[in-house]
């Protein structure tokens, strides 16, 4: 994909700033006002233009893909999930009306709302709710593994029942990330997918951009919005550009490094999310030369990393002591990895390294190309050579799940802030995820998954991310806060912990925030 920037009618108030972009935005929320409206002083169209910052190159929700960010994205713009999180362990209906577990939470009914319709006007039933749940499974895609050993059943046209083997406490916060498609078109067109989110599909191409027109018979109400346009703009200078220029109104995921750069323009609102990602470089635990612990260890060490989140991550980067973010149930405070060059360097010595063999480091986003480097340049000073390599997403998400890399490079945050959609999800042997298997680890998070006690399941996950951390299954060197930039004239977004923001919410106003 080249990064490059379609064209559009360019706002007034776009041009108006431009030309007086003369004061700082203040700390990191800016708001002022502008000169409002179209260039013919009618109404403020109502067009949201986003760069996105992860590719969409696919809309099935289902699949290998489902988990990636741009999936994710278009998924919850076009369909709907049975529920939402509001929190650590608070949730919030959206196709469910309420929910009940049975005694061991072995078996939940979900109540579906009567008043939801897909977008061809066909009313949403469990039948769909159960054909969707039945395609996550068969497709054993990126999902999958949340509902291993589960079934899904209907209980008349308004109720579903999904049981389980053992007990699942943490299907809630599973649940998020499962969106729902029309039992007749589960092996439909999904460059045009049907839905019963807040918008419809009017033209994708994959890889470039994903146009959506509001959908008219929304249960919530028609958004506000009357076009929505996520373009895949990877390329850093190209999304500044186009905020710069008025070609997008908001992006996220702004390296530190930019902020200086849009200090200068008034017209735009720079914010944090609360933080829910955690850099992961997972080491492939199958792969000649990384299967000792200490070995995987002594790379880690090896990596100055806190000078590299101070150098490159100021504003957004804090060094991580967990396997996930503090926000996350499951979190537990590790010992933290020091940096020893030379203790690095006689670990690997005595385990015998090879060290003409070179490490392949696979990455799909570009904003990871400067981290990337820095790690390779710390590992060279002793002895260890690592190849940095940016992959296109789809080639990326293929070598991933295949096992084709030595490090792998990605930020990953915690669904339901719940460790049983992260550590329980990724790490257990049947996963296949890091090449990494231990039977004692998965028989923690196989407790830890099945018991309704928050407080043991809290334990559990506490001694599960012990074992991860102390035999570096990866490098988890940093907690992330993620920059939104924004048009100030985009109201009403709410900056969500996921990095999946909820456009239905969105109106462009008069240029004020």
């Amino acid at each position: 994909m080249s990064g490059g920037i379609s064209m559009r009618p360019v706002r007034l108030r776009r041009a108006v700033a431009l030309a007086a972009a003369t004061v700082s935005i203040v700390g990191l929320v800016a708001c002022s006002t502008t000169t409002g409206g179209s260039s013919t002083g009618g109404a403020v169209a109502q067009e949201l233009a986003v760069a996105v910052w992860t590719p969409i190159e696919n809309l099935d929700p289902h699949g290998a893909s489902g988990m990636d960010n741009g999936t994710q994205v278009a998924a919850k713009a076009i369909f709907s999930p049975l529920l939402r999180t509001k929190g650590k362990g608070q949730f919030e209906g959206v196709l469910a009306e309420s929910w009940q577990a049975n005694e061991d939470a072995t078996e939940w009914t979900f109540t579906l709302r009567e008043d939801v319709t897909f977008s061809d006007g066909t009313p949403v039933t469990s039948a769909d709710v159960v054909a969707s749940f039945e395609r996550v499974l068969a497709l054993k895609g990126a999902m999958a593994g949340n509902y291993a050993g589960h079934n899904a059943k209907e209980s008349g046209a308004d109720k579903v029942v999904i049981t389980s083997k053992d007990p699942d406490p943490a299907l809630l916060g599973k649940l998020i990330t499962f969106y729902v498609t029309p039992a007749a078109h589960q092996d439909g067109d999904w460059s045009k997918p049907i839905g019963s989110g807040p918008f419809v599909v009017e033209r994708f191409t994959p890889g470039q951009s994903l146009v959506l027109a509001p959908n008219p018979g929304h249960w919530r109400g028609k958004p506000a919005l009357n076009r929505l346009e996520l373009r895949s703009v990877q390329e850093m200078a190209a999304r500044m550009t186009a905020l710069k220029t008025g070609e997008v109104d908001m992006t996220w995921v702004v390296p530190d490094d930019q902020l200086a750069g849009l200090k200068g323009n008034t017209d735009l609102v720079v914010e944090k999310d609360s933080g829910s990602g955690v850099i992961t470089m997972w080491m492939n635990g199958s792969e000649k030369g990384l299967k000792e612990a200490a070995v995987r260890r002594a790379l880690w060490q090896a990596v100055d990393f806190a000078t590299i989140i101070k150098s490159l991550f100021p504003e957004t980067g804090s060094v991580a002591n967990s396997v996930v973010t503090p926000n996350v149930l499951g979190y537990a405070p590790q010992t933290p990895v020091t940096y020893d060059p030379a203790a690095a360097k006689k670990a690997l010595d005595d385990a015998g390294w090879d060290y003409d063999q070179k490490i392949q480091m696979q990455f799909s986003q570009p904003q990871f190309q400067q981290f990337a480097d820095a790690v390779a340049s710390d590992l060279a000073k002793i002895g260890v050579k690592a190849e940095p390599t940016q992959k296109e997403a789809a080639v990326f998400l293929q070598d991933l799940l295949a096992l084709k890399w030595d490090l792998n490079i990605q930020q990953l945050g915690t669904a339901g802030f719940d460790a049983a959609t992260n550590l329980g999800r990724l790490y257990t042997c049947a996963a296949k995820r890091t090449g990494y298997c231990n039977p004692d680890l998965d028989k923690l998070l196989n407790q830890a998954g099945s018991t309704s006690d928050n407080a043991k399941r809290q334990e559990l996950y506490g001694q599960a991310n012990k074992i991860i951390w102390d035999d570096a299954v990866g490098m988890y060197p940093m907690f992330v806060r993620n920059l939104y930039v924004r048009n100030k004239s985009v109201q009403g977004l709410t900056i969500p912990p996921d990095l999946t923001p909820d456009f239905s919410t969105v109106r462009i106003g008069n240029g004020t925030s």
